[in-house]
């Protein structure tokens, strides 16, 4: 998937394709979410913290996997 480098001390780059967002963290990690409407991923990129985001409104509502 293709991702886009962001401003933040824990994400490094995020992606979004049909329904499923990319994460890529600074440690390395990299978390897929499931399900995740197009609205939400706007709103991740607009928000003023990007973890924060994450943490609120979607580690708590979306499946995820490790890659």
């Amino acid at each position: 998937m293709r991702r886009r480098l962001v401003d933040s001390s824990n994400v490094r780059s995020v992606g979004w394709s049909d329904g499923t967002l990319e994460l890529e963290y600074v440690n390395g990690y990299i978390y897929q979410y499931f399900d995740v409407p197009q609205p939400t991923y706007a709103a991740l990129l607009a928000a003023p913290s990007i973890g924060a985001y994450v943490n609120k409104h979607i580690k708590p509502y979306f499946d995820v996997r490790e890659l």
